[in-house]
């Protein structure tokens, strides 16, 4: 008997079988969750992103899997995910927001002072307010309650040079969690995030100074050694099943414990 029996939802953000939504997926999947999934589309991508999101769901043993595309900074395609997963299967329980972008000029070390105006909206929208966009469409969907998770990084809370904009960013999606956790609570849905540790994936590997942040990482933490994607999976099924029904609202560290020494 798993955590999330009988439970479904949303999850957007897999690009492939590295990244911190197919790990999540996992995690629930192994604890019986139905997962719905979402690619990006991208008009001249050829299909690339649905096909690389497709390998990576077959490598989760999902048959046939619920799979639309998805472009979450255009309402319309919000819209158009939300009312076919109501029109399919009534209700959701949760959804995981997994997806974030900046440019990758604007990921530069010592380059924050050149952001552009373009470049810090685009982050901002992409990366935060999909969430609140996300919460909006979640609420009627969830007439019985339920949950939504996103991740972040420590870069939204201190300077992670090279991290730039994109740390403006998580910072507002940590306290986008927040102010969507106070006013849904009444709806009994729940908000929360997680601020992983790095991992190798597509995302991370636009950002100036990856591997010195791995290696920093693994001398600093408390447990002197990097996360892996099943780690912050684990913690996923947590927040999204009954274990948790008193969280909300919180930034749940799962980084080895960097984040607690201040060296």
């Amino acid at each position: 008997m798993g955590l999330l029996d009988n439970k479904r939802g949303l999850i957007f953000g897999i690009a492939n079988d590295r990244s911190y939504a197919w790990y999540i997926a996992q995690s629930l999947i192994a604890q019986g969750a139905e997962c719905l999934f979402t690619h990006l589309y991208l008009p001249d991508d050829k299909g690339k992103m649905e096909r690389r999101c497709r390998k990576a769901i077959e490598e989760l043993g999902v048959e046939d899997p619920w799979l639309v595309p998805c472009d979450a900074s255009k309402d319309e395609d919000l819209d158009a995910t939300f009312d076919k997963a109501k029109a399919d299967f009534g209700k959701i329980d949760f959804v995981v927001h997994s997806i974030a972008f900046a440019h990758r000029e604007a990921l530069k070390m010592g380059e924050f002072h050149r952001t552009t105006r373009d470049q810090w909206t685009q982050a901002l929208d992409v990366s935060a307010y999909t969430l609140v966009a996300m919460a909006q469409r979640s609420v009627d969907l969830m007439p019985d309650g339920g949950a939504l998770i996103n991740m972040s990084y420590y870069g939204g809370e201190k300077v992670i040079p090279g991290y730039n904009v994109m740390g403006i960013a998580k910072a507002a999606l940590e306290h986008s969690t927040r102010y969507l956790a106070f006013e849904l609570g009444e709806n009994n849905i729940r908000v929360n995030s997680i601020s992983g540790g790095p991992l190798r994936t597509l995302a991370a590997s636009a950002v100036g100074g990856i591997s010195e942040m791995f290696e920093h990482q693994q001398r600093k933490a408390a447990l002197r050694r990097n996360i892996t994607g099943e780690e912050v999976g684990n913690t996923a099924a947590y927040l999204l099943s009954d274990l948790s029904s008193g969280v909300t609202g919180e930034t749940i560290h799962v980084d080895a414990g960097f984040s607690i020494v201040g060296l």
